[in-house]
Formats: C-alpha cells, structure tokens, sequence
C-alpha cells in the first residue's frame, strides 16, 4: 500500500502580514510512501547530503503523528522525498515536509482528518500556521488563532499575479530570524501594519497591482531581519528597478520575492521571467545570492498524486 503526494512551496509573512499571511507558490517536493516493517528514509534533490535519513526526519515524525491521531501509531513506512524546495530560505521547506507527511500518514492509515484539524497539526509542529496553510490550501491564507484553536481563510488571488524569488545561497534557521525580534512595539508601528496588511490582503484579492509597493511595507519584522539579511534592501532595490510591483522578506528569510502583475497568469509568469533575467546580473554582482526565479502561484495547494 503507498501514497504520495506533491507540496507546493509558500511564502509567509508578505511584508505587514506577520506570522498570519501565505502565498503558495510553484515550486514543489514530492513525497511518496509505503507502509512498511520498520521506518526508512531515501531523499533526492536538495539536502540530499544535509537532511536527516532518520526518526528525527520531519516527514517521518509528521507521519508518526498522523499514524498516532489516527489509532494506528505502530505503523511504519519506507519513505522517499523528492526535494526542490531551497531549505532554511524562507521558502516554506519545512512546512511542505510536515503537510506531507500528515497527508501521507493519514492516507496510509485510511483515514480523512477535517482540514482545520490538519491545519492545527501542522501548526503544532511548525510552531506557526502561516506557511502550512498556504501549503495546505493553496493561493493566498490568513491565518489567527481564536477560542476553537487556530483558524485559516483561504482567498482566491485576483487572476496575472506571479513572483520572482531570490534565495540566498546561505540558509537562515528561523529560530535565528525570530531571536532577532523585539518583545514589543510602539502602537504606531502596530497600527502602521494593521493598515499595510488590510490594504496588502485586498490588492491581492481584488488584483490591484499599483497597491504593492505600498502595501507591502512592513515595521514588525523586516527592519530587524535586515540585521542576518544584510543585502535585503540591496536585493528589494534591484527587483523594483527590474519591474517588480512590490518586494518583501520571504517568511523569515534570506529569500527575497517580488510581486509581478499581468492581465492573465501565463502573461504575469512571462513578465515575471523577463523580470528574473533583467535583475540576475545586478543579483550576480551583489554575491552570495542564486539566480533570480520566475514562479507561479500555485492555487490547489498540497495534492496527491
């Protein structure tokens, strides 16, 4: 008995939308799985050489999770990820391991879980929802947590919306990014991103792209991210100078993205190319950055194959 299942990857945070907004995007790890005697782990593509083979592998412990919700924890299974996600870039590596090992193990195991209990397990284990929801659902995610745990709305993003990426070729661990952060802030910074973040979730629903620039600005994160992305605004200056309606810090970095808009997706993810091949030699001469990256919105979310 097998499953597997591809993931796409997302983008959390877009800019004022601290640990609440996601994006899915085109770029997925596939996932595939067999019950077996006991637990085994082959992976290909990226972290081949870096990620853990063993129980402490996120697709194997999101599985034994689903195996345990579902009554059946001494299920076991021979496990091969197939990877092109960047990990420890801020491009929801991580998520999409987790998303995919509870939809195997729930398949494996016969089961269906509700999708809000799906969401609330995989936030358990990420720590946060934003990346998993979008990873889960697809197109654009905001994410809360209210007396019934934590909630997602799902939006459709208006129709010629695409991205150009930018990863780094260093990785930045999360808990470093989140370190960086202060206890508080002023109410003025607060109220700055209540209103950013409004007017960023309406532009991408209603597909107004002249909004971008400013409604992707952010006060809560990106200004002391900044500290471990030291070519951050160096980056967001050379994607708007290529075309790109507005930039952020993608989740909690190195990545950085850019919004590009078209009258349809194929016109977006064609001018979102242009964009990537204008901006790579400007990117080049920065260092320490990989080549910029066209990617589509990805609209379905996590499916099995």
């Amino acid at each position: 008995m097998g499953a597997a299942v591809s993931v796409p990857a997302s983008s959390a945070n877009l800019g004022p939308g601290f640990d609440s907004f996601g994006l899915a995007l085109s770029l997925h790890n596939v996932f595939e799985a067999e019950v077996a005697d006991e637990w085994s782990v082959t992976i290909e593509g990226v972290g081949a050489q870096t990620l853990s083979t063993g129980s402490d592998n996120v697709v194997v412990r999101s599985m034994m999770r689903a195996f345990s919700e579902a009554g059946a924890p001494e299920l076991a299974a021979s496990v091969r990820c197939v990877n092109r996600i960047p990990t420890g870039s801020g491009l929801g590596s991580s998520s999409a391991a987790i998303v995919g090992g509870l939809l195997l193990g729930q398949e494996l195991a016969g089961v269906r879980f509700p999708d809000e209990r799906l969401l609330e397990l995989a936030a358990k284990i990420e720590g946060h929802p934003d990346n998993v929801a979008a990873a889960l659902f697809g197109g654009f995610t905001v994410c809360w947590r209210g007396e019934r745990g934590v909630r997602h709305a799902r939006f459709e993003p208006a129709r010629g919306l695409a991205v150009v990426a930018v990863p780094a070729e260093r990785e930045l661990a999360t808990q470093v990014a989140r370190a960086l952060l202060p206890d508080a802030v002023s109410h003025d910074d607060a109220s700055y991103n209540v209103a950013h973040a409004g007017l960023l979730a309406a532009s991408i629903a209603a597909g107004r792209p002249e909004l971008f620039g400013d409604a992707l600005s952010d006060r809560l994160h990106e200004p002391y991210r900044a500290q471990a992305v030291g070519d951050l605004n160096a980056v967001a200056a050379v994607l708007r100078d290529s075309g790109a309606a507005g930039v952020a810090l993608s989740g909690a970095g190195p990545t950085v993205i850019g919004l590009v808009a078209g009258d349809t997706d194929r016109a977006a993810h064609d001018l979102a190319r242009e964009v990537a091949a204008r901006a790579a030699s400007r990117i080049r001469s920065l260092g320490g950055r990989r080549a910029p990256e066209a990617l589509a919105i990805d609209r379905w979310g996590a499916r099995l194959m």
